[in-house]
């Protein structure tokens, strides 16, 4: 479809000042604001109608977040609610039915619903399409049971994606499901998981005959490998983004180069230029990467994205600790804590190296992004497998 850009970019500052003057920031909650602009189309502008956008290029959503942001209007709580937000939202939007998409993407959008994704198990981390997760049909439900493990979140969610093997008599990647489960029922047990941090964002949780109603299975019984595929896409996009130019992780130690003059040596300061270098290249290209998604759904192309965000989060954090000396050997708290949200670049430079080394573990370890990237973007030939057309049942484990 051909969109006049002049057109749309006028209709779409209209939108933005309605909303603006029939919703007074200083006046309503955060929440109900959200829920306006969600109505208004302007949540997710390449979204349908009806379901926070307008069926417009995604390359529209900078023009209605930058008038926003500008007129101080509150923003979606990305920390709070990143998994919903990055990865169940376009998700849902892909493959939910037009109940689902009424029943879930509104709250998620105002974070009434905050979402954690249960994807990795202890026997299936790299391998997700290996994952033992058993949903099994009970009329209109499927009664799940299983364990998964490094669940973001899974503190702070109301519902949760999940993938779960319907079918053990298919391929591993044939027999598969994906719903939406309730967190709040009682069978499901959530227990933390402490990391070299001190905190436990992460955590195992284990299902214990959890009914989930078939309403809430995204796309057709035995897809889930394809509707997952299109989350972890988006994960990887949503975790290899990046910042802004000097934010993120390189803005913290541009930053302390500036305001801390007696560190500074000539050989930190010609690391520091190749890793703003390096920081601005990796920027700018993922910024190309996002206009070409005028369809709002990334493809495998995003794997390499993130996997230069987990090098280059490792190496700044690493110069960050090297810079401070002995300061950055200092950390300020080594107490268990449950945080609300997850901060790569929060406290100080020891947490932030630290937090660093799960950058190439979450999301997909570097490894199998780099299987990704040779396979799915550069056409290699792929890895000999020889589980892919063995019944999952028959596989050894």
């Amino acid at each position: 479809m051909a969109f006049d850009e002049e057109a749309v970019s006028r209709d779409l500052t209209e939108k933005v000042n309605t909303l603006l003057a029939e919703n007074d920031t200083n006046s309503v909650s955060v929440s109900d604001f959200l829920g306006a602009r969600f109505d208004a189309g302007l949540a997710w502008v390449h979204f349908p109608e009806g379901h926070g956008g307008l069926g417009v290029p995604q390359s529209f959503q900078r023009q209605v977040n930058a008038q926003l942001e500008a007129a101080g209007a509150p923003g979606p709580a990305t920390g709070k609610n990143g998994i919903g937000l990055g990865m169940a939202a376009p998700t849902i939007a892909a493959f939910g039915t037009e109940e689902q998409k009424q029943k879930f993407l509104r709250p998620l959008w105002t974070a009434e619903t905050v979402y954690c994704q249960l994807f990795s198990e202890p026997g299936a981390g790299s391998d997700l399409a290996a994952v033992a997760t058993r949903a099994v049909r009970d009329g209109d439900d499927w009664i799940v049971n299983g364990q998964k493990v490094w669940t973001s979140g899974a503190q702070n969610a109301q519902l949760a994606i999940l993938v779960a093997r319907t079918d053990p008599s298919r391929s591993k990647h044939a027999g598969l499901s994906y719903f939406i489960c309730d967190m709040t029922d009682p069978g499901v047990d959530v227990r933390p998981l402490r990391q070299i941090t001190g905190e436990a964002e992460f955590n195992e949780v284990f299902l214990t005959d959890v009914r989930i109603p078939d309403a809430n299975r995204l796309g057709a019984e035995g897809q889930g490998w394809k509707v997952a595929t299109t989350t972890l896409n988006n994960e990887r996009v949503a975790i290899g983004s990046g910042a802004p130019r000097e934010g993120g992780m390189i803005g913290k130690v541009a930053q302390a180069w500036r305001d801390e003059p007696e560190l500074r040596n000539p050989a930190m300061h010609d690391e520091l230029m190749r890793l703003w270098t390096e920081s601005e290249v990796a920027r700018l290209t993922g910024e190309r990467l996002r206009q070409q998604l005028a369809a709002g759904q990334p493809g495998p192309e995003g794997s390499g994205m993130k996997l230069a965000f987990a090098g280059l989060a490792q190496q700044i954090s690493g110069f960050d600790l090297e810079l401070h000396g002995e300061d950055g050997l200092r950390y300020d708290d080594w107490t268990l804590r449950r945080p609300d949200s997850v901060d790569f670049t929060g406290r100080e430079p020891g947490y932030r190296y630290l937090r660093a080394k799960g950058n190439s573990i979450e999301g997909g370890t570097s490894e199998i992004l780099r299987n990704v990237i040779a396979e799915r973007v550069l056409g290699l030939p792929p890895e000999h497998r020889v589980d892919k057309d063995i019944a999952w049942k028959d596989l050894p484990r």
